[in-house]
This record gives structure tokens, C-alpha cells and sequence, in this order.
């Protein structure tokens, strides 16, 4: 997504055309007080803290029917991507009590959980009246809300990450032809990183190149496209609690090798690639394929910004030797523990997590972890990859949501990129990860 406070360079120049939603909740305190329901001359009002984007624009044209039905407004304050953390954490050390709900990232889970600023959500989503649980994808709600087995929010606007390729270069004869000599098998979307590597490997040819992926040093770029690698090659992070061992393993290494060599498919410069770059070597008609978040390929799908729009398709992340993992996008909602209109806060969030309620966001132009709505033709239809979209969410998985995952991502960009850029090998880049992590897992 999205993704996190990066973003405020993409959107001075890529406008979003359809976003993201899904479900939520309300809960228990965790820390803080929690007063009941309060209200200013008489007029009820929520604040729901997000980032200023176009989603956010969206949430706020559906808060219009949640007013109509109970008369309880709510203002979405948009807050700049470059000062939203900023502004959430001063909010967060002042307990105050100026936002009721937050649409915050993932990665803030450790923090605002150990902190007391999110009531404990788990008892409250338990009962199917306030929250469908068993309607909405187990990795969504998993990976945006849980810590350490408590329940903190709901996925709010889902995202994933997925490729988009040309059409009319796979329906190409010539190239069909031409692949089945070479590889002795068909030129079709690419279901494993093997196959990925074939087909990236034959379009990179005549100046032109088979793929676009994430290796930028710009905030989780490297870390973002690596990680669903690692993982569908048998690596991790940590084992036992330790990284030394599990980042440098040898599944590791095979995994980092085999994502670093893809590199050589790419475009000149494609060590600093990232989803704006993506998208538009794509546009330019320069790469097959690219990777990107979904919450930005809208800007694929507009023919005013991509001539091959009406030859893009789009497909899952592929399978690897363990396994099939995407990298996590999106973000959640939350209650904070310093709302004065919790009853409220907690009407919105089981309205908002209703069917018929995502049906109206996903009109807008979402993407919801709600399984009845994401499996309706409406849905589907909505967009070309929305059904890519959702066979993508059962398998999300997320980088680290510890109170320290800012100095672990820190370690993994620097010596990520490293290896991407040549600048050092890669068993050498997993070393100085796992010496690092392990130096951040096991300071007080």
C-alpha cells in the first residue's frame, strides 16, 4: 500500500482511481481510559484518523449512510502520508482523545498494542453480531489485527501484491512457438518462481526486458519483494527467536540468489525500482511483466495512462519449492483506548464490517477481505484484477509487526540492496541481517 508513510512521493504524481475495504470491529480496553459515549451540543461525531488519499475520500462518502441510519456523523481526517505516523504517535503520547478510530498500518500493531493506544479487540469480534469473522479471509484479519493472539483491528483497506503481464505478448504465436523450443513447454502465466524465470528470461531481448520488480532502498521496496521469495524457498526471519540461523540459512541464501538474479531481466537502473517505477516501465511497454501493489494498478487499468490496458492481464505471485506466501499491502481499523465515543466507535465498526456494507464499499471501487462479497460477479467485475486480488489474500503474509520492526526493516534495505546492487554478495548480505536482528531481538 498502499504502502505505509512512503508514499507521499507517488501520490504528488499518481492519482488512485479505486481502492481498498474491508471489515472492522471495536473491543476492550487495553490501556488508557475508555470513557462511554459522549456528545457535543447534541450532535454526535466520530473521527477516524487516515492518510489523505483517495480511499480515504471513498471511506468518507460511505460514512454518508452510516449517518443517514443513525444520525451519528463521521469525519475521515486526512492527515499527509509524510506526517501521519507523526501525527498518530503524538496523539498516542498525549492519550488524546482527538481521533476515536485509526486506519493504521499493520507494522504499528506492536507498538500501539504493548502501548495501551488500541483496545484489545478479541472478546468483542467473537460475537458474530458485532463482527462476521468467519466471512472474512483468516490471513486478513491474521496479519492486520493480530498480536501477540490478540485481535487489535480489522483489515480495513486490503492490498497484496501482484503482476500484471501483456496479453498480446503471451497470445503472440511467434513467441509461443519460439518459448516451446527453447523451454520445451508452453508460454503461459507463470504459476512458480522456475517458470517466472523462464518467461522473464525469453522476453529480455531487442531492448526489451521480461519483468519489473521491487529492489528499491526506498522504504520497504527491497524488503516488500524479497520476502514472499524467502518464504515460498522454506526461509524465515527468525527461528526459535533467533535470526542467525533463519535469515542466513540456506534456504535463505538460495532464495536471495535466485531473487537477485532476476534482476538481470529488468531494466536498466532496476536495483531502484519500486511501484511507481514499476508501473510505468509497464506503461512504456518496456517489460512483460511487472510487479506492483494492487492498490496501484487502477493506474494500469486507464487507457489514458496505459496503451495496453486492453492487453493487460494480471496473476497471482508465483509458488516457490515450499510454498505459495504474498507480501502484505493495506492496512486496518482500530479502536484507540482514548476515544470518548467508544459505544459509538463500535456501532461504526459493525456496520462497516456488514455485507451489504462492504457491497457499497466495494461499488466505490474497493478491495474487501469479506469472502461472500469478493466471490460475487459484482465484485469480479468491478476491475480486471479484482479476481486476482482475491485469490491472492488466503495466502498474506507480513514483514514484522514488533515494536522494533522499524530498525529491522532499517537492516534489511541496507543489506538487501546491497546484494541487489552488486555491492556485496549475498551470503554476506543474509550475515550482516542475521548479526543485526539479532542485536535489535535481544536488546532491552
Amino acid at each position: 500500500m498502499t504502502r505505509r508513510g512512503v508514499l507521499t512521493a507517488l501520490f504528488a504524481t499518481l492519482p488512485l482511481l479505486t481502492l481498498t475495504g474491508c471489515p472492522s470491529g471495536g473491543g476492550e480496553k487495553t490501556g488508557g481510559e475508555a470513557p462511554t459515549n459522549t456528545t457535543s451540543g447534541g450532535d454526535k461525531k466520530l473521527v477516524i484518523a487516515w492518510a489523505k488519499w483517495d480511499p480515504a475520500d471513498n471511506l468518507q462518502k460511505l460514512t454518508e449512510e452510516f449517518t443517514k441510519e443513525t444520525g451519528i456523523k463521521v469525519e475521515v481526517n486526512q492527515i499527509p502520508w509524510s506526517d501521519f505516523e507523526t501525527k498518530i504517535n503524538a496523539a498516542w503520547t498525549g492519550k488524546s482523545a482527538e481521533f476515536d478510530m485509526v486506519v493504521g498500518d499493520s507494522q504499528w500493531l506492536g507498538n500501539a498494542a504493548t502501548g495501551g493506544h488500541y483496545m484489545d479487540l478479541t472478546e468483542w469480534t467473537n460475537d458474530p453480531a458485532n463482527f462476521p469473522k468467519a466471512d472474512n479471509e483468516e490471513a486478513a484479519i491474521k496479519n492486520y489485527g493480530e498480536y501477540e493472539s490478540k485481535l487489535y483491528a480489522i483489515p480495513c483497506m486490503a492490498d497484496a501484491i501482484g503482476f500484471a503481464y501483456r496479453k498480446d505478448l503471451f497470445e503472440d504465436q511467434k513467441n509461443k512457438d519460439a518459448f516451446k523450443a527453447k523451454y520445451a513447454k508452453d508460454l503461459a502465466v507463470p504459476e512458480t518462481w522456475d517458470d517466472f524465470q523462464k518467461v522473464a528470461e525469453f522476453f529480455t531481448k531487442d531492448g526489451k526486458f521480461g519483468c519489473a520488480l521491487f529492489y528499491s532502498k526506498e522504504y520497504d521496496g527491497a524488503t516488500m519483494g524479497f520476502d514472499q521469495v524467502l518464504w515460498s524457498f522454506g526461509g524465515a526471519y527468525t527461528k526459535d527467536g533467533k535470526a542467525t540461523g533463519a535469515i542466513n540459512s540456506p534456504e535463505a541464501l538460495k532464495a536471495l540468489e535466485f531473487y537477485a538474479g532476476l534482476k538481470k531481466f529488468c531494466p536498466p537502473g532496476g536495483e531502484n525500482f519500486y511501484f511507481s517505477e514499476c508501473n510505468t516501465a509497464f506503461q512504456e511497454g518496456t517489460v512483460a511483466m511487472a510487479e506492483n501493489w494492487f492498490a496501484f494498478m487502477p493506474a494500469l487499468v486507464d487507457k489514458a495512462k496505459n496503451k495496453f490496458a486492453d492487453q493487460t492481464g494480471y496473476f497471482m505471485v508465483p509458488k516457490g519449492p515450499a510454498g505459495q506466501f504474498v507480501s502484505l499491502g493495506g492496512q486496518g481499523l482500530s479502536l484507540s483506548s482514548y476515544s470518548k465515543n467508544t459505544d459509538d466507535a463500535k456501532k461504526f465498526m459493525a456496520w462497516f464490517s456488514k455485507e451489504d456494507t462492504q457491497k457499497k464499499w466495494v461499488a466505490l471501487g474497493g478491495l474487501t477481505a469479506n469472502k461472500k462479497v469478493s466471490a460475487t460477479d459484482e465484485f469480479k467485475k468491478a476491475n480486471p484484477y479484482n479476481e486476482t486480488f482475491a485469490k491472492s489474500v488466503p495466502f498474506l503474509k507480513d514483514f514484522d509487526n514488533s515494536p522494533k520492526y522499524s530498525e529491522l526493516l532499517k537492516a534489511c534495505q541496507e543489506e538487501l540492496f546491497a546484494a541487489y546492487s552488486g555491492a556485496k554478495p549475498a551470503k554476506d548480505a543474509l550475515d550482516e541481517i542475521a548479526k543485526k536482528h539479532d542485536a535489535v531481538l535481544s536488546a532491552k
